[in-house]
């Protein structure tokens, strides 16, 4: 039988002042859902570091943060060619912050949340009818102490500092209830926890505890739901570790489980964490080492608790993000100074990744979406 085709957009840093890149904006690929095997069908969309991508549930539009030089990002709103692929710009606004990071949408598909690394602030973006965007709906900052530069639970000998000199928010999702929003700002060590009136698209501190603080210096980058909706995992970038908490859906609390290293048992010297993500099915973690250039493989048990089963090297330079494909069968690393994305073969049973034998070309990798 003939292999499924499934369209893949994946966006890339194009350089900045003091910042490399080689990409040219956001490039389509076909996948073949059979080998894992990615093919350049073209530079789909040019922009300003189209970093980070999403695409919205009903597959019709595509947004990406737009981090132009100078004090204020945007946020690019695609429509979608759903038979070739091809996007088309609808809009850009603002995203009231500068160094767009992350975005994501919320389980409505009606706005856009937007994570502003450099400013440390968040925004709301409402989706209009025909999947532009319209005029923000709430802009919060990040105020208040931040924390040291050295990791508290760093690895020995580890000179992984990076954000500690401001508020940086570097995520921001809702919970699978859609009620609260979860927002990390690494510069902080803090996840804020945010009450989210749907219908006027706002954001306030949750009442019971507006943020959770982590060890000082660690760094909390991404965070991964599981399935179950309650319980959440946490990677943090300068200390190379993932926390469980276990998410109290009623109340949007957190309570902290459990500490695991992502690096292997003995490693001493530099590593910086990156991308965090559970399977479909709930059985295993993974989460993403670079300067290490491994993803780190974890089972979960029937509590959330977190168990190494080993690492798998990325083969390339720097992983910044991975993603894992609609099936749940291939894993796709995208190695940020080495140009090129390497895929993977998920064993559904144990969890373990095995190289397809694929490099795709492509220059600065970032997020690698599925259509």
């Amino acid at each position: 039988m003939k292999a499924r085709r499934r369209f893949v957009y994946v966006g890339t840093n194009t350089g900045m002042p003091g910042n490399r890149g080689n990409g040219r904006g956001i490039y389509l690929f076909e996948m073949d859902s059979g080998t894992g095997a990615l093919s350049l069908c073209k530079l789909v969309a040019e922009g300003a570091n189209p970093w980070w991508l999403t695409i919205h549930p009903s597959g019709e539009y595509l947004y990406a943060v737009n981090e132009a030089s100078g004090a204020m990002g945007a946020v690019n709103a695609y429509s979608i060619d759903r038979s070739t692929g091809d996007l088309q710009l609808l809009n850009a606004v603002s995203s009231h912050g500068a160094g767009p990071a992350h975005l994501s949408i919320d389980h409505s598909g009606r706005y856009v949340f937007v994570a502003n690394y450099v400013s440390g602030s968040i925004a709301v973006l409402p989706i209009l009818n025909n999947g532009a965007l319209g005029p923000t709906t709430g802009v919060r900052r990040d105020t208040g102490a931040v924390g040291k530069t050295q990791a508290t639970n760093a690895p020995p000998e580890s000179f992984a500092w990076s954000g500690h000199d401001a508020p940086h928010a570097h995520m921001i999702l809702a919970d699978p209830n859609n009620r609260f929003v979860l927002q990390t700002d690494l510069g902080q060590d803090r996840i804020y926890i945010y009450s989210f009136n749907h219908a006027r698209g706002e954001l306030t501190p949750a009442p019971s505890a507006p943020f959770f603080s982590l060890p000082t210096g660690d760094g909390p980058r991404h965070l991964a739901f599981h399935p179950n909706g309650r319980w959440l995992y946490s990677i943090q970038e300068e200390a190379s570790t993932v926390v469980l908490f276990h998410y109290d859906p009623s109340t949007g609390s957190l309570t902290w489980q459990q500490m695991v290293s992502t690096l292997p048992e003995g490693f001493a010297g530099s590593s910086f964490a990156s991308e965090i993500l559970t399977s479909a099915d709930g059985r295993f973690l993974y989460a993403a080492n670079r300067l290490h250039d491994t993803i780190a493989v974890f089972s979960i048990d029937s509590r959330g608790a977190l168990k190494r089963l080993g690492e798998t090297s990325t083969l390339g330079n720097y992983p910044s993000q991975f993603n894992i494909d609609p099936s749940g069968n291939f894993l796709y690393s995208s190695n940020q100074r080495s140009d090129a994305i390497t895929s993977f073969r998920i064993h559904r049973r144990t969890g373990l990744l095995t190289f397809t034998g694929q490099y795709t070309p492509i220059g600065t990798p970032g997020r690698i979406v599925f259509l």
